[in-house]
C-alpha cells in the first residue's frame, strides 16, 4: 500500500463522522473532542482546496484527490498520537473516495480505493441530511442532498462497514453518539 496514505498503529478509539456536506461533521467532532478532552481531525481537503481556489479560481480536479488523500492521513496520524482514549474524524479516505467518484464520473486514484480496503477505523457515524444546508465557498450539492447520502451509505455497504446514522438536533446527535461511546470507557 503507498506509504502516504497507510493508517499508524495506535491505541485510540477512532471514531468517523461519514456523510454529505453540511451536515454536521465538523460541529460533531469538534464538540466531542472537547467533552472527551481529545483530538479531532480537520478535513483536509477544506483547507487545500480554499486555498486552490484561492490561488488559481479553479475547483478540485483528479489530480488533487492524491494530495488530498495524503494530507488527510497524515493530519490523521499526526493527531492520533496526541489522542487519548478517542479520535473524532471529521471525514477520512473513503469520503474522499465518495467524492472523487461523485464529481469525476465514478473515477477515484486506484492508491486511494487501495487504503480503504486497508485502513480502519472502530466507528462509523453516518450524517443525515435532515439539517439545513449551509452554503459556503465549496459547497455546491445543496439540491443532491440525498443522492449524496446514498452514495454514502452505498460506500458503506460495499466496504461492509457498520454504521449508525445520526439524524435530529446536534443534541440528540451528540447523545446517540456519547452512548456508543460507553462501551469504550
Amino acid at each position: 500500500m503507498e506509504e502516504n496514505l497507510k493508517q499508524l498503529p495506535s491505541s485510540c478509539v477512532k471514531v468517523v463522522f461519514f456523510g454529505p456536506e453540511s451536515t454536521g461533521k465538523t460541529t460533531l467532532a469538534e464538540a466531542l473532542a472537547s467533552v472527551y478532552q481529545t483530538k479531532w481531525v480537520p478535513e483536509f481537503a477544506r483547507e487545500y482546496l480554499e486555498d486552490k481556489l484561492e490561488r488559481t479560481n479553479e475547483i478540485c480536479a483528479p489530480e488533487d484527490i492524491y494530495p488530498i488523500a495524503s494530507g488527510q492521513m497524515q493530519l490523521e496520524n499526526t493527531l492520533a498520537k496526541q489522542a487519548n482514549t478517542f479520535l473524532f474524524c471529521d471525514t477520512n479516505l473513503l469520503s474522499t473516495q465518495v467524492y472523487s467518484e461523485a464529481y469525476f464520473d465514478g473515477w477515484c486514484d486506484e492508491r486511494v480505493r487501495m487504503a480503504n480496503r486497508k485502513n480502519h477505523y472502530d466507528i462509523y457515524f453516518l450524517t443525515d441530511i435532515d439539517v439545513p444546508f449551509e452554503h459556503d465557498l465549496l459547497r455546491d450539492r445543496p439540491h443532491q442532498r440525498q443522492e449524496m447520502l446514498n452514495a454514502f451509505k452505498t460506500a458503506l455497504k460495499k466496504q461492509n462497514i457498520a454504521y449508525t446514522i445520526l439524524n435530529g438536533t446536534h443534541e440528540t446527535r451528540l447523545k446517540c453518539v456519547r452512548e456508543q461511546l460507553k462501551q469504550y470507557v
